[in-house]
């Protein structure tokens, strides 16, 4: 029989030895009449407390120490240990007690014999305490019936033991109510489960109102909550907690914390971890890193995993590995991939892979996808393919695409699609973005578009940036702005670069262009240095436009090489400027060629002028070529003189 609760309060907040939540024996008045019964049953009209299967016995440390003999202090120690006299003491009270109890019982004293049953059912001696409690419960003491069931359940006699609880039941004993219930639960009678676990909880048993709950919303039952709120109210932290996740589910996060602190105070890891996320989500790191580790603490593996980010967030990766270790070795897959990604950024390759492979026997696939990345870095093609391949079949989205991307390349598009959509449908954006490439390349525009638009409503800037082209194609411009944006929040270099100039080409929005320039220049855009390089020169800052074309000559750019030359040349410095028309040229700047090919004839060097004007005119555009035509005419007839 499943036990709930056991770790939370089980008493009504009475006093030990005033009511059936807290003793075995003592007599009380039944006072409140049954609910409409819907199953058999004896009635009596007064009988002794009893509790339930979840808690037995509730009463002083003394009753309960096992039985040590008399107390004596040794000689040789003239400061005796206190807890150890207590213990001894206890131990004698605990032998007194015993004895008197079964001196009365053995003359016929039911109560006796239900408080001697009940001390002997405590310490485990199961064989001694049944003939007591028998004679008890027969006698009609209700705590006695109640714990004679709670010894035959542990005896494995659950049909004897339903009858003597529903006995104490009957009469008015709300832990026996409780254990009925349970059962009845268990064996899926769930009409009378119900009926029993309410009369507990209407008792004010907390363990009966979490039952009672836990059954409804197991039926979808919205009287759960009811229930929940009445057991977390009495001190039960399962039911505050998932009293809790029914407040977060419904919305109402506020509510929802509130129980979770309630629970994560009584020690509730899953609590604890709950309220850290809420925490974490609404920015507040370090209470949300407080009861990360609560729970970590109280051995919640995932707390201990989203610490360890936290962690890492603020820079002290040791403390976050730490925590992953602890986490992955407890099974926590996340935290295998997490500490299987620090290694790989560390270039540990073997220590990588350990991890990976710890996270994908934890069951997260994640470990298998990153298992592929980490072959791919490594050159090992076919391994990465069967990685990605084991992830894909298990549903992992990401790896599905990257299978795709993987036939794609070595030609297989009929092997690809499939994987494509798998991934795109799946919610993979990466996907549904080479979807569209798949379908463009095709030819096909209309189903490109469309799953660029998905990719795009996702945040994928390149998506964004192939509807922006194809809308400034169609003059739609007011559509393309507003695609380019989206491209340029999304991290699209490209996007940025063309959002400014179409602002630039209107004419209207002169600061914003430049933001957006400055935007792809920063993220290594080529073009938009050379444009921040043109914007600064035109209002001379000659240093601010030096420094950008320098980035953008020194990553390849041959309109910024030139540029370059042309503003060193400004500055008398001939030599350099040379160095940069020359990179240009030798890139395909026609104009570059050009000015070389002038500064030969200024040295005197006509050959060199003819070579590098016939560069000029085989590389345009086509005023470069007209006036490389002519000078070179012109070095011919010289030439031929």
């Amino acid at each position: 029989m499943k036990l709930i609760g056991r770790n939370d309060p089980g008493s009504g907040g009475k006093a030990a030895g005033a009511a059936d939540t807290e003793a075995w024996a003592q007599s009380e008045d039944t006072g409140t009449a049954l609910p409409a019964q819907r199953t058999g049953g004896l009635t009596v009209t007064r009988a002794d407390a009893g509790y339930g299967p979840d808690s037995l016995v509730r009463v002083s440390a003394g009753e309960f120490a096992p039985a040590a003999g008399s107390y004596a202090p040794q000689s040789a120690d003239p400061a005796p240990d206190r807890d150890s006299f207590e213990t001894a003491l206890a131990a004698r009270e605990q032998a007194a007690l015993e004895s008197r109890h079964r001196q009365a019982a053995d003359q016929g004293d039911p109560n006796a014999a239900s408080q001697l049953g009940a001390l002997l059912l405590r310490r485990g001696d199961l064989a001694d305490a049944e003939p007591y409690l028998r004679t008890a419960a027969a006698a009609g003491l209700r705590a006695a019936a109640n714990n004679l069931g709670v010894l035959l359940h542990q005896r494995g006699h659950r049909a004897e033991a339903a009858q003597w609880w529903r006995h104490a039941a009957v009469a008015g004993s709300a832990p026996a109510a409780h254990a009925l219930g349970l059962q009845l639960r268990d064996q899926g009678e769930e009409e009378a489960a119900e009926y029993w676990l309410h009369f507990a909880a209407e008792h004010g048993h907390p363990l009966g109102a979490y039952a009672l709950g836990d059954l409804m919303e197991h039926r979808r039952d919205v009287r759960a909550e009811r229930w929940f709120k009445v057991s977390a109210d009495a001190g039960h932290r399962e039911a505050a907690y998932r009293l809790a996740r029914m407040r977060e589910a419904a919305g109402d996060k506020d509510t929802a914390e509130t129980w979770y602190r309630t629970a994560a105070a009584r020690s509730h890891a899953r609590a604890a971890l709950r309220l850290g996320v809420l925490l974490e989500e609404r920015g507040d790191l370090d209470e949300a890193a407080r009861w990360y580790r609560q729970a970590a603490q109280n051995g919640e593996p995932r707390a201990a995993c989203a610490l360890g980010f936290l962690l890492r967030d603020a820079g002290d990766l040791a403390a976050a590995a730490e925590w992953w270790q602890e986490a992955a070795e407890a099974g926590d897959g996340n935290a295998a991939n997490a500490l299987g990604a620090l290694h790989a950024g560390r270039g540990e390759a073997f220590d990588a892979e350990r991890w990976y492979r710890a996270a994908l026997e934890a069951g997260d696939q994640n470990g298998a996808f990153n298992l592929g990345l980490l072959c791919a870095s490594a050159g090992r093609e076919a391994q990465a393919e069967q990685w990605y391949r084991r992830a894909a079949y298990a549903g992992h989205r990401e790896a599905c695409n990257a299978l795709a991307v993987v036939l794609l390349q070595r030609g297989d598009e009929s092997g690809a699609e499939p994987w494509f959509s798998k991934a795109a449908e799946a919610g993979s954006v990466d996907g549904a973005f080479n979807l569209g490439v798949l379908h463009a390349g095709r030819g096909e525009q209309q189903q490109a578009h469309e799953w660029y638009a998905r990719a795009a409503a996702e945040g994928h800037g390149e998506a964004a940036l192939q509807l922006a082209v194809a809308l400034e194609q169609r003059g739609q411009l007011t559509g393309a702005l507003e695609r380019y944006r989206q491209a340029a929040a999304g991290s699209s270099a490209e996007g940025a670069f063309r959002l400014a100039s179409l602002l630039d080409r209107r004419g209207d929005a002169d600061a914003e262009a430049e933001h957006w320039y400055a935007v792809a220049a920063d993220a290594g855009h080529r073009r938009a240095q050379v444009r921040m390089g043109v914007r600064a020169a035109e209002r001379g800052a000659l240093e601010i436009a030096e420094s950008w074309y320098r980035r953008a000559a020194e990553a390849g750019s041959r309109s910024a090489a030139f540029n370059l030359g042309l503003l060193l040349a400004r500055q008398d410095e001939e030599a350099e400027a040379m160095v940069w028309y020359t990179r240009a040229a030798d890139a395909g700047h026609g104009r570059a060629a050009l000015r070389l090919a002038l500064l030969a004839l200024r040295r005197g060097e006509p050959v060199q002028a003819e070579n590098w004007c016939r560069r000029a005119a085989d590389h345009g555009p086509a005023e470069v070529t007209e006036r490389a035509s002519r000078l070179l005419g012109a070095l011919h007839s010289e030439l031929s003189a």
